[in-house]
């Protein structure tokens, strides 16, 4: 009951307006960039057992009670659907004076491309005694100015401004409950808060609960010094101080400092340094003949002591420099460290067996998995931030197998589906305040649809989703040609960053003809109609069948060359790719041993135009798909050679790379499980398990996964000839067992068997 009379609050805020007022500071702008501190006095005759509030704000908050910091947010979304959280702040409150205090800013024209906004404003609701309205009083913190990023980097940028903070200006202890706001102005009310589903929105911000947990933080742990290690820096001069994390992370760099009045600190991040006068990056571990490049925060003293800089959002480093010059007094480094953050993904699987480097391939990954997933999915923390389709579909995987939380995939399916337009396509990435569609990767967020029904049991969430796979499969139906093959499909048709393709582009035939983006929609009809066959209607199952068979018919007829025994990129037949084939065996176009052949064939030529990491989780897919599982662990050859270059994460694309940390390389912490281990889902819903391994050159390999209803535990042995397998299912789940041909019932709980 207590539980209950908790969400009553929630549930009325979800069917009516709310009381509450969104505020801003008076005179401000509303959308070029500023920092803002928001607060609100108030009395309790006794400390509360429960006191529930839902804050958000836009562009960002970050929610402090009585000094202390309680939150941060709003999770990202659109306007649309605009996310609030929801906090019991009671443990933060005491009998007497409280305050509720906020600082909340907007990054403007150039902010985060990943961030939307309407206009800069902040919103709190909960008990009238509190809730944002006349009584709150507000600043803007003239200490802040944006820090150009986007010119301290190579290659595209898009996460952002940085901060230049004044510490002469701004008001320091701001938060406190005996802070003296006495000359803080009320602020002007910009409209009441309103759910997503009242009949006439007062504004833009159509407000939803927020759907995933708040971010994990935790002490990182220092930073090795590389140099000198000065803490005294003598008045008049400069000092410069290399740090090296030694490893990729992300999160909120603290530094202390304490006098240095008139000084400027700059704290410099980079992923790794660069070979003097080139873009190459050697071995991430060496920094003899390098130069830093990287973006920057600045932080002017004011002279005080202990003064604290941290900036308002988080940064990806693995190496900090940290420049401090002085004018006519000293400045103390009394402290620099760093909280991490990320998703809170708990990592629960585990993988034994073969040489120690597949652990480190595992770990790398979880690491690179770990930074690209905050409040979405993002291609890479440095440089972008944006929650890519084709990126998000491996990532998802990779955290379901690993930890079994689906939440942030749910999260991520859901703002996809929102982004779609008119046409039928989805953005490419989602959200995003700029729009740019990849028409394949409408496709993809297909793919991830049907691979949430067959991981999560969730069927109704997927089944509300079902209209947007076929507006997708509309919009590309609008670009077929009189055989269904697709013609002048627009924008951007990324597939890979292959060598040969312009842009991440394929070849295409004069008309726009492609056998890779004919055979990425053959598998959206494929598992749309699988989809609706299991959640939605027979008709369009049927429907999506039969344009699944014209189609398969049309790329059978232009696409395939007899002479080479391979699908060729373009009905030209002058380009022919790994992707084509590993694209044909996925879509089961070729099966059995024919398609064990071409996958063998296509993984040994290299005159075919070469996967890149990217791609290659489809690569290796198709060579489990047609029974050709067992060279899997023989083509980490690119894995292999980034941990011999000293990669802590995966990087983007083959060297020279950009990124450093892009979690579409982690694919092997799925494929490790679900190639040599075996382990797939049967059904939807992961209701059944089938266990198909391929162990390559290993005598031996054993691990676990987590499940929908527990762990699925499998180990496998060969002796003298024999494989010796015990699986452990979850209570109520049953499966199979396939090794070579053979077929074995596995029921709940235990299984042993031997072939």
């Amino acid at each position: 009951m207590k539980r209950l009379l908790f969400l009553l609050p929630v549930l009325a805020l979800a069917q009516s307006r709310w009381s509450a007022q969104w505020i801003a500071v008076p005179d401000a702008p509303a959308f070029d960039y500023g920092v803002y501190h928001f607060r609100r006095s108030f009395d309790l005759p006794a400390k509360p057992q429960s006191f529930p509030i839902q804050v958000t704000a836009d562009n960002r908050y970050i929610l402090y009670v009585n000094g202390e910091r309680v939150g941060d947010g709003p999770a990202r979304g659109d306007l649309d659907h605009w996310r609030y959280e929801t906090y019991d702040i009671a443990p933060h409150l005491r009998a007497g004076r409280n305050v509720l205090a906020a600082v909340v800013w907007n990054a403007g024209i150039d902010g985060p491309i990943a961030q939307n906004t309407y206009r800069t404003g902040f919103l709190l609701a909960g008990s009238r005694n509190i809730e944002t309205g006349p009584q709150w009083k507000c600043i803007r913190d003239q200490a802040y100015t944006p820090e150009e990023a986007a010119k301290k980097v190579y290659g595209y940028y898009a996460a952002g401004p940085t901060d230049r903070v004044d510490g002469s200006k701004y008001p320091w202890g701001w938060e406190q409950v005996q802070f003296d706001d006495s000359g803080w102005k009320p602020p002007v009310p910009i409209g009441p808060g309103s759910p997503r589903d009242i009949q006439d929105a007062p504004n833009r911000w159509m407000l939803v609960e927020r759907t995933i947990p708040m971010p994990e933080y935790r002490p990182e742990r220092p930073a090795r010094v590389l140099g000198a290690n000065a803490k005294l820096i003598p008045a008049r001069s400069r000092v410069t101080v290399l740090l090296d994390q030694e490893y990729l992370t992300t999160g909120y760099p603290e530094l202390t400092l304490s006098g240095g009045k008139g000084a400027t600190v700059s704290i410099r991040y980079a992923e790794s340094l660069y070979l003097a006068g080139t873009r190459n990056k050697g071995n991430r571990g060496d920094v003899a003949n390098k130069e830093f490049v990287g973006y920057q925060d600045v932080f002017l003293p004011d002279g005080g002591a202990r003064r604290t800089y941290r900036p308002l959002w988080w940064r990806t480093w693995r190496y900090l420099q940290l420049t401090v010059t002085t004018q006519d007094e000293p400045l103390t480094i009394d402290q620099l460290g760093a909280q991490y953050s990320a998703y809170p993904f708990v990592r629960t699987a585990h993988f034994e067996g073969g040489p120690e480097e597949l652990q480190r391939i595992l770990d790398v990954g979880w690491r690179t998995a770990r930074l690209c997933a905050h409040e979405t999915y993002m291609d890479c923390p440095y440089y972008e931030q944006l929650q890519y389709v084709g990126d998000t579909r491996i990532q998802a995987l990779a955290s379901l197998y690993m930890s079994g939380d689906g939440r942030l995939m749910r999260n991520a399916i859901q703002q996809i589906d929102a982004s779609r337009t008119a046409e039928g396509a989805t953005y490419s990435r989602a959200p995003s305040r700029l729009e740019q569609y990849i028409p394949p990767f409408s496709l993809w967020w297909i793919g991830m649809l049907h691979d949430y029904w067959m991981y999560q049991d969730d069927p109704a969430f997927v089944r509300s989703m079902l209209p947007g796979v076929r507006a997708v499969l509309s919009f590309f139906a609008a670009h077929q040609g009189a055989n269904t093959a697709l013609v002048r499909v627009p924008w951007w048709n990324f597939v890979d960053w292959a060598a040969s393709f312009r842009g991440g582009v394929p070849p295409m035939q004069s008309g726009g003809s492609s056998a890779l983006l004919d055979l990425q929609l053959l598998l959206g009809y494929q598992w749309a109609a699988d989809l609706e066959a299991g959640l939605g209607s027979p008709a369009m199952a049927a429907e999506d069948r039969a344009s699944e068979a014209k189609l398969r018919t049309a790329i059978q007829s232009l696409y395939w060359d007899a002479g080479r025994r391979m699908y060729a990129d373009t009905p030209a037949k002058d380009s022919f790719s790994q992707h084509g084939q590993s694209l044909a065996v996925l879509t089961r176009l070729v099966e059995g041993d024919a398609a064990r052949d071409l996958m063998v064939r296509t993984a040994g030529d290299p005159k075919l135009v070469q996967a890149t990491i990217y791609f290659r989780h489809y690569l290796h897919s198709a060579m489990n798909a047609a029974g050709a599982g067992d060279r899997y662990l023989d083509m980490l050859g690119e894995w292999r050679a980034q941990l011999a270059r000293g990669m802590t994460t995966w990087a983007e694309s083959p060297e020279p790379s950009r990124s450093d940390c892009h979690a579409w390389g982690a694919s092997p912490n799925f494929e490790l499980f679900r190639t040599v281990l075996g382990i797939d889902s049967g059904a939807p819903g992961f209701k059944s398990v089938l266990i198909r391994p391929f162990l390559g050159k290993l005598d031996q390999a054993s691990g676990s996964i987590p499940h929908p209803r527990g762990q699925i535990a499998v180990s496998l042995a060969r002796r003298e000839g024999k494989l010796h397998a015990a699986v452990s299912l979850p209570p109520g789940v049953s499966g199979e067992f396939a090794w070579q041909g053979q077929k074995r019932a596995l029921k709940p709980g235990a299984n042993e068997m031997v072939f």
